[in-house]
């Protein structure tokens, strides 16, 4: 049973031939050997990329264990006779093996191209990554008990960031690696399974979209013209209800708010216009609220089948994708006088611009390339074609940095895209 399960969901996740592992293997070399000859070295402490490692494989095998694309293959195999630890540990093992060999190996080889390592250390970060995948499962398993798993995790952050210096820290894992160990060793495997329940696009379950059915049915049959007065702004608030239903994307926002709050501070040392641009490059990085189609195909198919919708659905996601860059941009130019000094009109320029370019690209890239073929969500939140308007971006801030003149023809230019764009939308 255990190999059965084992090879039924790596197949799912690496291919039917496992031909997505050469793939990413390939991908990781490239990605190392391009910036090991490009020369850039930084030095990072030894604890920071213990934190670094741990806290992206934790936190793509917690996406992995909470993606609801396993539930029908789990269903399928919890009907067939199985032993609980042999299909716990198969399916915690498949899963782990897809977080550290497409995810946690391109952050490594990354970081082992920008900075010296020792062999000791490369021995550590492995088994820093089985630690992170095993405390990952466990702490899902213990779900139920947040607090229990909430002061876990905040123990090992703690000895991370005090002890993740020393050598003898590997050791400290592995105890903590038992432990999780014996947690999952009495685990039942339908504590992974997630039933499905048919949601509306927007994130909100059916049985509690009857009342408001009724509702409205009611409110419409006694007066209809209201109904028309809340045409407009019916998209907008699917927008923002999308938001609030999905936690990890109202998650990523508050963050990026955060590092706006805190970026006027790590860039104060070169206080001036040169520099503010890469910090709007850097608030761009809001990638979630810009997949709303990539994450839903039905709400795709329902908007490219009615006629009419691309003006009436892109119009009012770039303008909301806008809204949530500026924001963002507001708050770190309030942080930026706080602590740096004034802001001038060129720095509000630059704001707008950064801000409705990036959104601009954004829907333009959904529109017409969305996001397809993905096996669980963990691949969706984590798919390259996400990040190829952040890395825009930052080579625009990189020319305007050099060149602030250039902000006013970017601007220029930006009015007559939105303007075509309008006019073929």
């Amino acid at each position: 049973m255990m190999k059965m399960t084992g090879k039924a969901f790596a197949k799912k996740l690496f291919g039917a031939k496992y031909e997505r592992l050469p793939r990413t293997l390939f991908m990781d070399v490239i990605v190392f050997w391009g910036l090991y000859i490009a020369g850039f070295q930084v030095q990072i402490a030894s604890f920071v990329r213990v934190l670094m490692i741990s806290a992206f494989t934790a936190g793509v095998m917690w996406q992995a264990l909470s993606s609801k694309d396993n539930a029908a293959e789990l269903q399928h195999m919890l009907m067939l006779p199985h032993r609980c630890r042999e299909f716990v540990f198969s399916y915690v093992g498949v899963l782990g093996a897809y977080t550290v060999l497409t995810k946690t190996g391109l952050l490594l080889a990354a970081l082992l191209a920008v900075s010296v390592w020792k062999p000791v250390e490369i021995m550590g970060m492995v088994i820093c990554m089985i630690h992170a995948v095993l405390m990952a499962a466990a702490v899902y398993d213990l779900r139920k008990y947040w607090y229990a798993g909430g002061l876990w995790i905040v123990v090992i952050v703690a000895a991370i960031l005090f002890l993740g210096g020393r050598l003898w820290f590997c050791l400290l894992l592995l105890v903590n690696s038992l432990f999780a160990v014996l947690i999952l060793w009495r685990a039942d495997g339908y504590v992974f399974y997630q039933k499905e329940s048919k949601k509306h696009p927007s994130g909100i379950p059916l049985c509690q979209r009857l009342p408001q059915r009724k509702r409205a049915y009611s409110a419409m049959s006694r007066k209809s013209h209201a109904v028309r007065q809340r045409k407009r702004a019916t998209l907008w608030r699917y927008f923002f209800r999308y938001l609030i239903c999905h936690k990890n994307y109202l998650l990523n926002t508050a963050v990026m708010w955060c590092v706006a709050l805190v970026l006027p501070y790590f860039l104060r040392e070169m206080a001036g216009l040169s520099v503010v641009p890469v910090g709007f490059a850097i608030l761009s990085l809001n990638t979630p609220i810009c997949i709303l189609l990539s994450c839903d195909p039905d709400l795709e198919q329902a908007v490219r089948f009615l006629p009419g919708q691309k003006g009436c659905f892109c119009i009012p996601y770039c303008l909301f994708i806008f809204l949530c860059n500026m924001a963002a941009d507001i708050i770190f130019l309030l942080s930026w006088k706080i602590q740096n000094g004034s802001v001038t009109a060129q720095m509000i320029a630059g704001a707008v611009f950064f801000a409705l370019q990036s959104a601009v690209l954004s829907v333009l890239l959904e529109w017409f390339y969305s996001i397809r073929g993905f096996k669980i969500e963990s691949d969706l939140w984590h798919h390259p074609r996400k990040y190829v308007v952040p890395v825009a971006m930052l080579l625009l801030a990189g020319a305007v940095s050099s060149c602030p003149v250039l902000l006013p023809v970017l601007l220029a230019l930006l009015a007559v895209e939105v303007t075509v764009l309008l006019l073929i939308f």
